[in-house]
């Protein structure tokens, strides 16, 4: 079954470490808060460097969204760095805490 999701029903909510903000696509269960969802989708609004929030037992998928050209991000996992451009995405398991470092501007992630 294909379920068409509308943006008026999207959820902006601030991250779970307080650092910024999220808008919520999808979760499941429906209506599960940040301590008992199996998967999410969400855009966040990167304005700061700084550690993601953590989330025990679940991988992240990290995509890339937008952010102005000659900017974007650098991940580190685990003491491995990745510079991220428009487009580029990451995955970390569970026991992972990634940390993302702005480079110049703003950017917007998939999470």
């Amino acid at each position: 079954m294909i379920r068409l999701l509308h943006p008026l029903a999207y959820r902006a909510q601030p991250w779970k470490n307080g650092g910024g903000t999220t808008t919520e696509i999808a979760v499941h269960p429906e209506g599960a808060g940040w301590d008992d969802f199996l998967w999410r989708i969400g855009i966040a609004d990167i304005r700061q460097s700084g550690p993601f929030s953590s989330f025990p037992g679940i991988d992240r998928s990290i995509l890339l969204l937008d952010c102005p050209v000659g900017s974007g991000m650098t991940l580190t996992i685990d003491g491995t760095s990745v510079r991220m451009i428009r487009g580029n995405s990451s995955t970390s398991p569970a026991r992972q805490r990634p940390k993302g470092r702005c480079v110049a501007r703003r950017c917007a992630i998939s999470t």
